[in-house]
């Protein structure tokens, strides 16, 4: 049995990866769980991945160099905290209404509701649906993304939509 299945068997029966719930792909994150349950991913090239109680994600290391490099997520938030001083290339996340991508930042995406809302902690992202324009985002703008064409529109989220969001993600 190889360290990476004993690792995460271990972590199963010891109740921190909840029956039906994504973990890293990734051989080299490790799996924890903070005061409130959620789910702390700490990977190799200065990525980590916070995810709130329930969320439907995984993660993809796309070029196979033991450091994820993009996330899925279907449901509900994940915070994202990539070190751009240890994190080639760039990182981002793939939802049903949007694509959230980075070179190194904080961001946290969230979906719920057949819409996928970003918000910016620190840095900058570029959020687009998956046909589309891009528009950038800078820290405590957010965007709100729905199935359509029309244009999407930056906000500056106000402070209690903005610290609702981070405290599911533990901030």
């Amino acid at each position: 049995m190889n360290t990476t299945f004993r690792s995460l068997f271990a972590a199963l029966a010891a109740g921190l990866i909840p029956h039906g719930a994504a973990f890293a792909q990734s051989a080299g994150c490790t799996v924890s769980r903070d005061a409130g349950a959620r789910q702390v991913l700490i990977c190799p090239g200065g990525v980590t991945v916070t995810a709130e109680t329930g969320a439907a994600y995984s993660l993809v290391d796309r070029n196979r160099d033991g450091s994820p490099d993009s996330a899925s997520l279907r449901r509900k938030a994940i915070l994202v905290d990539v070190d751009n001083t240890q994190h080639a290339g760039g990182f981002q996340v793939v939802t049903p209404q949007a694509i959230a991508a980075v070179r190194g930042t904080q961001w946290a995406v969230d979906v719920a509701g057949g819409q996928t809302s970003v918000l910016v902690v620190r840095g900058s992202v570029a959020v687009r649906r998956p046909a589309g324009e891009p528009v950038v985002l800078s820290p405590g703008e957010g965007v709100d993304v729905t199935a359509g064409t029309e244009p999407l529109v930056v906000r500056r989220w106000p402070a209690p939509r903005a610290a609702a969001l981070l405290a599911r993600l533990g901030q």
